[in-house]
Formats: structure tokens, sequence, C-alpha cells
């Protein structure tokens, strides 16, 4: 750690007291110079941080000193940060901080993936790979709003029953040597309709083999080791389509929607449709050991590292 003078927000910016930041799989490999996007160097981890308003700049409206807040900085590893006040967003009340610097990410990515990459509907039948994991459990959540049948699949005991707590109407084993035979039992024979694979490791052409007609493949990441290939007839034997998922490029390019998406995620939260879980917490000293343990992928949804009382 090193110490370094707070900063100040200038025009259309805000400064944030933080107390919370969300730590995931990404920026484990981001630290260790393994993820696809490499960071400027010198390098301080945390892209999703919770806290308090603590200084506003000057042409700042909409926004007070003391409003509990979320956003995505470079560098949330830090006690203060100053960022642009478009990028900031009110929290309910009821939700708190830990809950908070693990939300956006994970929240957004499910909703775009399922509603607007997956098309899923009312009715349908979704299947969660990592389902215990920060994406996964989130997608429980978003899939059931969104009036899905869910099935979870997770590799221990402890993470099924983590998935069954956040939602899901039916856990599979992982590991189970009857995998696609527990999916059609459950699906009705037909197979599940969505995909929501954020590890595409070993289960995932297993999975996609498993799709009903017309299903829906989503790739969100890469958690389960090498990448895996896939036979091109496959998709067409199932009429079947294998979608990526990316939430970084969404945000990118299509803020303003993604701004919709985050909103209308937290207004769930204030009406208690969706309860973000608060994985294990770290304290500030504890940064490496919290990058480690979300390096594992044993985590129950998003690891968070405590950085102040805000």
């Amino acid at each position: 750690m090193m110490e370094a003078a707070d900063p100040s927000p200038g025009g259309g910016e805000v400064l944030i007291q933080i107390a919370a930041c969300g730590v995931g799989y990404v920026d484990a490999l981001e630290s260790l110079g393994r993820y696809q996007v490499k960071p400027q160097l010198p390098h301080v981890p945390g892209q999703e941080i919770s806290g308090r308003i603590v200084a506003i700049g000057d042409e700042v409206t909409g926004l007070a000193i003391g409003d509990r807040v979320i956003t995505q900085i470079n560098g949330g590893f830090a006690e203060r940060a100053v960022t642009p006040a478009a990028a900031v967003t009110k929290i309910p009340d009821g939700m708190d901080y830990a809950q908070a610097a693990g939300f956006k990410i994970n929240y957004v990515t499910a909703l775009h993936a399922l509603r607007d990459r997956g098309n899923l509907q009312s009715g349908e039948i979704l299947l969660v790979l990592g389902a215990a994991g920060g994406v996964g459990s989130a997608a429980i959540q978003v899939g059931k709003c969104l009036g899905a049948k869910v099935i979870a699949v997770a590799s221990t005991s402890e993470k099924r029953a983590f998935a069954q707590h956040m939602g899901a109407d039916h856990v599979i084993d992982s590991a189970a040597e009857d995998y696609r035979d527990q999916i059609k039992e459950l699906c009705s024979q037909k197979g599940p309709n969505v995909v929501l694979d954020p590890v595409c490791g070993p289960l995932f052409e297993p999975t996609f083999r498993s799709l009903a007609w017309g299903g829906r493949h989503l790739v969100v990441g890469f958690v389960g080791g090498p990448i895996p290939s896939l036979r091109a007839n496959l998709t067409l034997l199932k009429g079947a389509s294998l979608i990526g998922v990316d939430v970084r490029q969404f945000l990118l390019y299509e803020a303003e929607k993604g701004g919709r998406h985050l909103q209308e995620l937290l207004d769930w939260v204030a009406e208690g449709r969706i309860s973000p879980p608060v994985g294990r917490q770290f304290e500030f000293v504890e940064f490496i050991q919290a990058l480690e343990y979300a390096l594992t992928g044993k985590g129950l949804g998003k690891t968070v590292i405590k950085i102040a009382d805000a």
C-alpha cells in the first residue's frame, strides 16, 4: 500500500469515500497480467465500488454530499476516488455497501445476457452453469424475475444449496455421471431453452447438446480452464445459437441502455424482487488474499473488500 493526497473533483466530477470494492475473477486475472485486456502499469485493481459522496465539483446536478452510490472505476482498491458524476448511480436505502459493491457487473451481465442476448421468455427453462458464482447467482434471480424455470448446476453440495437459496427450482451436480439424463428429466425430455455459461469447461459441449430446439447457449466467461471448441454442425442439428455476452463492451457501446438496465435492477432491489448475496468479505489490508480467493472459484456470490466505514 502507499499513501497519496486526497484527489479533488473537477467540473462534472464527484469525490467518493469508498466503503467497499467488489473483487472478481477478472480482477485477479488482470493483476496477474493474464486477462485479454492488459491494464496500464502501474495497475491498481478494483472495478466496482460503493460508498458515499464527500465532495462535488462544478456543474454537477442531481447528486448531493452524503448520497450513497455505486460506480465503476479503475483503481477501486483505494480509500477515495474521483469519478464522473454521470457514471454514478444512487443505491436504495435498504441496500448495504457490501451488497452494492458486487452488484453492477454481475447483475447487468445477467440481465443483458438473458433478456437482450438470450431473448429469455416467461415460461421458458433456463439452465445456469457456475450457479453459485457472482454472475451465476445473479442469473438465477434475474431469470426468476423474467418468469423462467431455473435449473442450477454447481460442483458442491454447499454451492447447490446456495443456488437453491437464490431461487433455483432445481439443482444438478456438475460431476453427475447422468448429467444429461437429469437435464432431460427436468425439462420433459426437451432440454433447456437458454443456457447461461460463465464456465465453458468440460460441460460446455454436453450442455449445448442438451438444448431444446431453437435453444440459445450464452457464453459469458471461461473460468473452467482451456477454452473449448464446438463443431459447427451441432448448431444446425439443434437449430440452436451460440451467443457471446461481453458486458464490458455492452456498457461501452450501449452506455445509455446499460444505465437503464442498472436502474431497473436497483428498482427490483428496492421492491424486494431480488436480494444480492454478499460473498466472503476481506479487510482492506487483505487485498492480496481477496484476489487469490477470487481466482479459486470457490466463493459463493461476489467477493468483497471492506475499505472503510463510509
